[in-house]
């Protein structure tokens, strides 16, 4: 009759195993993912090309366009450079080609832009990480476990990386025209890398709204979700064998 129970319990853990038979992600927390996957993808362009700002064609401007890495010219002529030198094609910023104008091309604000940048972009990648373990669900019991505390890091994570972006393009617009950066500021534009980036901070920023419900909702069912991991961990084959060894063992220590 034991092994009867014990055969039927086991059948009974293969089934639900087998049906899969555990809470899935909610559709917040996909739908939340699916925007933070597009808003990492328009990130990584933005992130990667060289057109936050260009000329109009109109103008012909020795100076074509720029991104957070890379600058394009064609026959450019520094002033401040005593040597009389022309800078012509797309390089990137820490390259030998700029190195005598690298100054000029990189001050403090721009730096600061790519800072955030960066650290959004790695904020993000880990982020989907954690997002695309809790939709998979795995490990699972783990991830059952602690679903309230990983949606509340990628709530985190995603509104750090909101404001960040939300930083960068502020900074950037604001100081874009500045007349102490490229010559005739008035000819450039904004291209479409810096809208992108400002795409970005605003899927991330709902991302964030979405992942803030969904783990409040989390956190307030997070006593049924560790009752359903002890349950799991109970039907496990020798569990009880295990359990009826422990306390076996505490009742003869306490005996002697």
């Amino acid at each position: 009759m034991h092994n009867f129970r014990k055969q039927q319990s086991t059948d009974t853990t293969d089934t639900g195993v087998e049906k899969n038979d555990y809470p899935r992600a909610t559709n917040g927390v996909v739908f939340g993912a699916i925007i933070t996957f597009v808003g990492y993808f328009f990130m990584m362009m933005s992130f990667c090309s060289p057109y936050w700002i260009e000329s109009y064609e109109e103008s012909r401007s020795s100076f074509k366009n720029m991104g957070l890495w890379q600058y394009c010219f064609k026959d450019f002529t520094y002033p401040n450079y005593q040597f009389p030198r022309k800078f012509t094609g797309c390089h990137n910023i820490f390259s030998h080609e700029y190195y005598v104008i690298r100054e000029w091309l990189l001050p403090g604000w721009l730096m600061s832009v790519q800072a955030f940048v960066t650290l959004s972009f790695i904020i993000i990648f880990f982020i989907l990480i954690i997002l695309a373990l809790i939709v998979i669900r795995l490990p699972l019991k783990f991830v059952l476990q602690y679903e309230w505390l990983l949606v509340r890091i990628s709530y985190l994570g995603t509104t750090i990386s909101s404001v960040f972006m939300f930083l960068a393009v502020c900074v950037f617009g604001g100081c874009a025209y500045r007349r102490d950066w490229l010559m005739y500021p008035k000819f450039n534009v904004l291209g479409w890398s810096y809208a992108l980036a400002v795409v970005t901070f605003i899927l991330l920023g709902l991302a964030a709204l979405i992942f803030h419900r969904e783990a409040r909702q989390a956190y307030e069912i997070r006593g049924e979700q560790k009752n359903l991991v002890m349950q799991m961990e109970m039907q496990e084959p020798g569990y009880q064998a295990d359990r009826h060894h422990h306390s076996t063992s505490r009742s003869l220590h306490g005996y002697i």
